[in-house]
């Protein structure tokens, strides 16, 4: 990347949107089985992109609370794809409801939150009150370095080190994705 994202040394960041097909076909088919295989020194880190769907700011905001209680819950990063990660609960819920169900939340941003909180048993009071959580708030302003990723060739974006983009298209199977984050990696 031209422009490498902070604060990244050892990490595999994805940057996702709700309403991305390929983030929705990745998110069942690829990174579950990438995560927990990743090399122990990398973390794993996912990146609401809030620039894309007509509600990806209320999403980065509910992602980013549940981010953190998953962490406050103990889950490592390489557990947000264990069925105790409130991530994936609510991530799923989105998905389902506008790929599947074709929702589209038109009584507006409260509808769409509500989604997400049913999915993973939170009040609207519980989650006003996590948002304004430093670590949420920290969790959104590095958020905002996915914008310039996701320029480059769209949603899922998989970066390694903050520096390099996998380009999805030439993935070919898991295996061959974890090759290549692991050599890039050590780059």
């Amino acid at each position: 990347l031209k422009k490498p994202i902070p604060n990244a040394k050892n990490t595999l960041i994805k940057v996702f949107s709700y309403d991305c097909p390929f983030c929705y076909k990745y998110d069942k088919q690829v990174t579950p089985k990438v995560v927990p295989r990743l090399p122990a020194d990398l973390q794993f880190r996912p990146f609401h992109l809030k620039t894309k769907g007509k509600y990806g700011p209320q999403g980065s905001e509910l992602f980013a609370v549940l981010l953190v209680r998953d962490q406050k819950n103990g889950l490592k990063d390489k557990d947000l794809y264990s069925e105790k990660s409130l991530l994936k609960k609510a991530k799923m819920a989105y998905y389902n409801a506008y790929h599947d169900k074709k929702e589209r939340w038109d009584a507006g941003p409260d509808a769409y939150l509500q989604t997400g909180l049913n999915a993973v048993g939170m009040t609207r009071a519980e989650f006003d009150k996590e948002k304004n959580d430093p670590k949420v708030k920290a969790l959104l302003k590095e958020w905002d370095a996915s914008y310039e990723v996701a320029k480059i060739q769209g949603v899922p974006a998989f970066v390694v080190n903050g520096k390099y983009l996998i380009m999805t298209k030439s993935i070919t199977s898991v295996d061959s994705m974890l090759q290549l984050i692991n050599e890039l990696k050590s780059k």
